[in-house]
């Protein structure tokens, strides 16, 4: 566990110091490996095993994660892919086939995330499994919106610091965020993986994180809607009291957050906004700000009040949909900065051009948005 411990210790991300050598953190998460098994990297550097797939081990944090550290000149372009140990069983994409190698180009320090669904070996068929502890509160109703079910994901130490309390980050299309088996696409975000172990490595702060399922009204909900506005009601006015007197919550603004991507990015992001007292951060991924007969850029370029105390995350991809939202990020992203708000300070946003629009897409972005709002400190 010590050596865990010190891996965040040592690890400075996006250091400007002219260091010749920086440092990698590789992190692996996939339920899909036998507790007898073991996870390797593999690839075009002596470190990373010359392309041998069974010598470089990962070291298991858990039985969904795996990590190690590595240090590399700068500016070296690095090529890796994952294995068990072979290349019979290599880490393969979404729709089950072999992928081209990865590719980084190593500036700065960093951590390279990986979440893996499929492998060679892998027979396929599709089987729940969660990360840590949840509970579950099946048909939670609400006033003028249809019942959900909700599920709470509690940290590792949720059970054993009785005394502790938690920020807490609120979560649309909860079906989606934790369990494969649920999950619309049969791929979830793997935030309860990605969540564990970067808090095993002292990355960020340890939360609760709470999936508010969907429904059939998902469109109007998550929306402009006067549905939408009750659905907002229902996160502040029923939900989250609900949560802060069932769980050790840090219930403040300071320590609330919420997320969601597509038209959950934009609810998500209105929630922030007309609720500010309420949520202090926003994770906004692949959101339709503005698109077809959906607006909220121009509400934002009208607002005429003092610059609100908000920090917005905000990422997309480059493929298909993504392509088309495009204009409607670059609207917000200027409305926003006209307004003040500062990029990598209370603004950031990533740009994957390769990424599409899907939940594997943003598992690979999770650990950004979790850096960014919830920092490990002492």
């Amino acid at each position: 566990m010590k050596k865990l411990l010190i891996y965040f210790s040592l690890f400075i991300l996006f250091n400007t110091l002219n260091f010749s050598q920086v440092k990698v953190i590789v992190l692996v998460t996939s339920n899909k490996v036998d507790s007898s098994q073991k996870v390797f990297i593999a690839g075009n550097r002596s470190e990373l095993g010359n392309w041998n797939p069974g010598i470089i081990e990962l070291e298991k944090l858990n039985d969904t994660s795996w990590v190690k550290e590595f240090l590399f000149e700068k500016n070296i372009l690095l090529e890796f892919k994952f294995t068990k140990g072979s290349w019979s069983n290599e880490a393969l994409n979404e729709n089950r086939t072999i992928p081209a190698n990865n590719t980084l180009k190593v500036f700065n320090d960093t951590i390279i995330y990986q979440k893996i669904n499929n492998w060679k070996d892998s027979k396929g068929n599709l089987q729940g499994k969660i990360t840590g502890k949840v509970r579950y509160h099946k048909n939670f109703n609400g006033k003028d919106i249809l019942p959900r079910n909700i599920i709470v994901w509690l940290p590792p130490s949720y059970d054993s610091l009785s005394n502790k309390k938690y920020p807490v980050l609120y979560m649309q299309d909860g079906q989606n965020v934790f369990d494969p088996a649920t999950s619309s696409f049969g791929v979830d975000w793997g935030i309860d993986e990605t969540a564990d172990s970067l808090i095993r490595i002292k990355a960020i702060e340890e939360i609760i994180v709470v999936g508010i399922y969907n429904t059939y009204q998902r469109g109007s909900e998550y929306n402009q809607t006067d549905l939408g506005d009750a659905y907002m009601e229902f996160i502040v006015k029923e939900l989250k009291p609900f949560i802060d007197s069932t769980y050790r919550t840090l219930p403040d603004r300071e320590n609330t957050a919420v997320g969601g991507s597509s038209s959950g990015g934009l609810i998500s992001f209105m929630l922030l906004w007309d609720y500010s007292n309420i949520f202090s951060k926003a994770a906004c991924i692949s959101p339709a700000f503005k698109i077809s007969d959906i607006d909220f850029v121009t509400p934002v370029k009208n607002y005429c009040g003092n610059k609100k105390d908000i920090k917005i995350y905000t990422d997309d991809g480059g493929i298909g949909l993504e392509e088309e939202l495009q204009p409607g990020i670059d609207e917000m992203l200027t409305a926003l900065k006209d307004k003040g708000y500062k990029e990598n300070q209370d603004l950031l946003w990533i740009k994957d051009p390769s990424a599409e629009h899907n939940e594997a897409a943003w598992a690979k972005r999770v650990h950004r948005f979790l850096e960014f709002f919830f920092p490990y400190s002492e």
